[in-house]
């Protein structure tokens, strides 16, 4: 290249320098403000505002400050968004040569979003882009503005979007107390159209610093409903706390945390949805504690769009290698979700399953432990979610409950039976009808058989502070022995054909009770129907003393 090309190019170069210098001077982008707001508004289907705006040659666009969006005025009266600043990329030659506005991108910095859903499941954003009521526009414009602001919204594209740092509110029309929010959002999608589809990625910090990602693609945008626009996605969800959800009542007792991944498929009726959730230090009922092991649930579901409805067709839940099959279907166009559930399992190892008992209330005695034994249930769940009612029959077979000796928690009793002395507790039964709900657990038509000692039948309650009130009648193995005969007797005469008590304290530590009254009503009757009931048997009051807890003479 010859030196005089050389100063050519220099000079062409400091021309330029000197129009990306004094351009923003010459050209005034205010004046383009009215424009933008009306194709936003149409657009939109809202109210559009935009600060001062400003011209920038270096990064190709414009960018405006303090933008706002109405909200539906259905919904609420404030804005739908507001943004710091947002920068319009556009092309450069029609702008400068033509004044012409040719937006390529889109970027909105720092937004804050607000989300509201009505009772009846409808959100203030489905609205968005969708075309005015008739006698309704969302702005006032003359003839020709209207006739280009349809044109615009028929025709609009925007190849590239970008939402950095902003924050999303969710939460339900007239109920500002339990709105949560979700901050650091980012979005980044292109070529969005009303008429194709375009890809998006979506990520942001969920209440409780949780994290949400969500990958895939959507469209064509629906300009009616944007709740309808089809979209197939990838939803990547960890460490969600639930009790910062918003979603469940902290009363309820119901607690934990949530990792989740899913794929989503919509064509804006029908969402269809499989995936897995893995949930630790789960806690389902007032006065529960974390559960020791993690649940593991691999789903697939249904859920209808307009009438927010859904069916779980397949929920295979896994605690260790107990595997139990969860279906049903749930409901969530009310103040709270409810749910229809189905849960049943067969020889669940039980030894697995022990590490969900202090989500339900129910702690073991200390040092005491499920080693085996396995355990089938047949449970239904209906109601709200933070107010669930679950009832069903569940049994346990051949288990072994080492680090606790329920013979010598009997007492007396067991001194019946003759018992030995021992360290663990061997059940052959254990079966019950158990029903669940936020005031406590109940348990009706309990049977637990322990060959030792013999049946246990009764019914009563486990409180959501795990204190324990059951009526129970022991039927004891062994009645040989002179209390053993005095058993007998008391059973004769009683009416149950067994030893009534009670069994009160918590089920960390549970106290076995004789029932006085019982016992003593059954004595007398025994004695008067069948006197010769007690051979072997010199000093009845001595006797007595052994069942009530009393040194014999």
């Amino acid at each position: 290249m010859s030196r005089k090309a050389i100063y050519i190019a220099g000079g062409v170069i400091v021309v330029l320098l000197l129009v990306v210098v004094l351009l923003p001077f010459v050209v005034d982008a205010n004046r383009f403000r009215p424009q933008i707001e009306s194709a936003a508004d149409g657009a939109l289907n809202r109210k559009v505002t935009i600060g001062n705006i400003r011209l920038s040659i270096l990064s190709g666009g414009v960018s405006a400050e303090d933008l706002s969006i109405s909200d539906d005025p259905a919904f609420s009266q404030g804005p739908f968004l507001t943004a710091k600043s947002v920068t319009v990329a556009v092309e450069l030659a029609p702008l400068i040569f033509s004044r012409a506005l040719h937006v390529t991108g889109l970027t909105i910095n720092e937004p804050e979003v607000s989300l509201l859903r009505t009772a009846a499941g409808e959100w203030n954003f489905s609205t968005l882009g969708a075309k005015a009521a008739a006698g309704k526009p969302a702005r006032t414009t003359d003839s020709k503005d209207a006739t280009a602001t349809a044109t615009a919204q028929a025709d609009v594209s925007v190849q590239r979007l970008s939402i950095a740092n902003g924050k999303i509110t969710v939460g339900k029309v007239g109920d500002p107390g339990k709105r949560r929010e979700y901050d650091n959002l980012n979005l980044d999608a292109s070529d969005l159209s009303y008429t194709s589809q375009f890809p998006f990625q979506f990520t942001a910090t969920a209440p409780g610093n949780g994290s949400l990602k969500l990958t895939g693609k959507a469209g064509p945008l629906n300009q009616t409903d944007e709740q309808q626009t089809p979209v197939e996605a990838s939803l990547e969800l960890k460490n969600l706390d639930l009790t910062s959800t918003g979603f469940i009542d902290p009363s309820s007792g119901i607690a934990g945390l949530l990792d989740f991944t899913a794929s989503f498929n919509s064509d804006g009726q029908k969402v269809t949805s499989k995936g897995k959730v893995d949930a630790s230090k789960m806690q389902m009922v007032p006065g529960g504690s974390p559960a020791k092991q993690p649940v593991e649930i691999d789903y697939e579901t249904e859920y209808q769009l307009k009438s927010q409805t859904g069916e779980i067709k397949q929920g295979d839940v896994h605690i260790g290698k107990a595997v139990a099959h969860l279906t049903g279907t749930y409901n969530v166009s009310g103040e709270t979700p409810t749910v229809q559930l189905k849960l049943g399992g067969e020889n669940m190892p039980a030894a697995d399953l022990e590490s969900q008992l202090p989500a339900l209330g129910i702690i073991l005695p200390s040092g005491a432990s499920l080693q085996s034994g396995s355990l089938k249930a047949d449970l239904t769940a209906s109601g709200p979610i933070d107010r669930l009612v679950a009832t069903g029959p569940i049994n346990l077979a051949n288990g072994k409950l080492t680090g606790f000796d329920l013979g010598s928690k009997l007492g007396a009793l067991s001194s019946f039976a003759g018992v030995p002395k021992g360290s663990d507790t061997v059940i052959q039964t254990l079966s019950s009808n158990v029903r669940s709900a936020p005031e406590g657990i109940r348990l009706d038509n309990l049977n637990l058989i322990v060959p030792v000692i013999g049946s246990l039948t009764g019914s009563g309650t486990i409180a959501p502070n795990h204190a324990l009130d059951f009526k129970m009648v022991a039927r004891l193995t062994n009645s040989a022995s002179p209390l053993g005969g005095i058993a007998k007797l008391a059973s004769a005469g009683s009416g149950q054909n067994g030893i009534p008590f009670k069994i009160q304290g918590t089920t960390s530590n549970p106290s076995f009770i004789p029932d006085m009254s019982g016992v003593a009503s059954g004595l007398a009757k025994g004695l008067v129907n069948t006197p010769n009931q007690v051979p072997g048997v010199q000093n009845l009051g001595g006797a007595l003393g052994g069942l009530f807890g009393k040194k014999q003479k």
